[in-house]
């Protein structure tokens, strides 16, 4: 009898591929690091590294098997979720602004840079090439200067000569642009002359010399000091020479939202206005959601198939869509809104300059949008009520009505009010709306800061930080981590409401 012996592969020759596999990738989130490394970005050349880390260490050991299958999701949350609230916040520490986007030392190069051009001695130039280098020639003068490469900074000597035979277009200069702005020329006389833009060459003065190590002169003698505190340089007289640089300023962006009255004033109304959109929002889009999905649920009502679709058609159409439809309707000029109003009533009220009717517009477009919704989870709540009940209470001569209040609604309301308020937390932020059909219009007047009567929130800390001049990302990031923190308190509510809803559910 021959007994015939199986060969397995042994466990490493197995998991070679992995493991070359995750070798492979980790080099290559390595080499990313270590690039966002060196082209200034510390911050996010870590987050990889430690990604790749955990890529290695989860992925190349077979004690960790079972993290492989969470490891995805976890390091999504932490990088698309965790990090950028985290970062936000951390702004909202800081004076990040339009005005304070550089750091320290790149500031001091950004102030030192500058200069101001004697026209006197302003000249035109041209560009000569000389085998892999380049002469720079000055027509008025009839200066040719020696070779330069124009990759780095340099200093070359201007002499008389003759026009050379052969200049590049003005096109193919403009490509050298950068080795022409770091040039510093000689002329006879000894004086140096640099580029004073695309196509001159002229005696520049610097408008400021570094000193000291955090201080300028500027070119009328007056020194600038470092104010390290706020991030600017500021001169004898206590003011700032922008550009600033980023600085911790603690809580001072919380106390600027609590004590100056051109931002606290409009924040509060505000505030106090997105809590009432978003109540009006719930109630209203509840309010005809649940009116509408009783009224179909009526067994005597014929066509029930063809309103269904109807009425649920503005859910199915992109909202953008029809927020661009609603501002048209509501123009005040020529809108069909104010057209049949002028001819039935003689009125043409100003939807987008009043700011209770701008609100009032906003909530009604809202409630158009949100009532499908509603409607068709009504819809499957009322299934749900037990039809015994209803009858029995319609046999003790309880109306229609009463029935509904006293039997279906208290039977409803534990499975929405979960829904309801995540409806109320997603009103708080529905920035789209506002933003595509009043964009936070008409402004509230005496304010300091871009603010409107039919802003919420979040358009007011979008139009904070990205749709103004003066672009305040640190006063948008203190705004941001108040939001964050009702929002996380309405999560937070709903987590209860749910859990008391599961449990009376299970008393029952």
């Amino acid at each position: 009898m021959n007994t015939m012996t199986e060969t397995h592969p042994s466990a490493s020759t197995r998991d070679w591929p992995r493991l070359a596999v995750v070798v492979c990738a980790s080099l290559v989130l390595l080499y990313g690091s270590f690039y966002l490394y060196q082209i200034g970005q510390p911050l996010f050349g870590a987050i990889l590294l430690a990604l790749a880390t955990g890529f290695a260490i989860i992925f190349g050991a077979t004690r960790f098997y079972g993290s492989r299958f969470i490891f995805p999701g976890i390091a999504a949350v932490l990088i698309f979720i965790a990090f950028p609230v985290i970062y936000t916040i951390y702004i909202g520490f800081t004076n990040y602004s339009s005005f304070n986007l550089l750091t320290y030392e790149r500031t001091i190069e950004v102030l030192t840079s500058r200069g101001s051009i004697d026209t006197s001695t302003e000249q035109p130039f041209a560009v000569s090439p000389d085998g892999d280098s380049y002469r720079i020639w000055l027509p008025d003068s009839g200066l040719l200067s020696d070779p330069v490469t124009l990759q780095d900074t340099q200093t070359a000597n201007l002499v008389q000569a003759e026009a050379p035979q052969t200049l590049l277009e003005r096109r193919d200069a403009i490509k050298l642009r950068a080795g022409l702005q770091v040039l510093s020329l000689i002329t006879p006389d000894g004086s140096t002359i640099e580029n004073a833009g695309l196509r001159t060459f002229a005696t520049v003065t610097p408008d400021y010399v570094q000193t000291g190590p955090d201080t300028l002169t500027r070119s009328d003698g007056s020194i600038l000091t470092a104010d390290h505190e706020t991030g600017f340089f500021v001169d004898q007289n206590g003011d700032q020479v922008p550009p600033g640089w980023r600085v911790n300023i603690g809580t001072d962006n919380f106390e600027r939202i609590a004590t100056s009255e051109g931002i606290r004033e409009p924040m509060v109304s505000i505030f106090i206005w997105t809590f009432v959109f978003a109540i009006l929002s719930v109630v209203l889009t509840f309010a005809i959601g649940l009116t509408l999905a009783v009224i179909l649920q009526w067994e005597h009502l014929r066509f029930k198939a063809i309103y269904r679709v109807l009425l649920i058609l503005p859910y199915a159409v992109p909202a953008f869509i029809s927020i661009l439809v609603f501002k048209g309707l509501f123009n005040q000029n020529n809108g069909e809104i104010n057209l049949i109003l002028n001819g039935l009533f003689g009125i043409e009220p100003r939807w987008f300059t009043d700011g209770n009717l701008a609100r009032a517009m906003l909530v009604i477009v809202n409630t158009w949008l949100g009532y499908p919704y509603m409607m068709l989870l009504a819809m499957g709540f009322l299934q749900s009520v037990p039809e015994d009940h209803k009858k029995a209470a319609a046999l003790e001569g309880a109306s229609a009505l009463r029935v509904f209040f006293t039997i279906t609604l208290p039977q409803i309301i534990p499975p929405f009010l979960p829904l309801l308020i995540a409806s109320f937390a997603f009103n708080f932020n529905n920035m789209v709306l506002v933003f595509l059909l009043t964009r936070g219009l008409p402004d509230i007047p005496g304010t300091i800061i871009p603010a409107g009567e039919t802003d919420i929130l979040a358009s007011f800390t979008y139009r904070l930080a990205f749709d103004n001049a003066g672009q305040q990302f640190g006063l948008a990031g203190a705004i941001t981590l108040l939001i964050f923190l009702v929002v996380a308190a309405i999560s937070y509510a709903n987590f209860v409401a749910m859990r008391k809803a599961a449990a009376k559910r299970a008393g029952r």
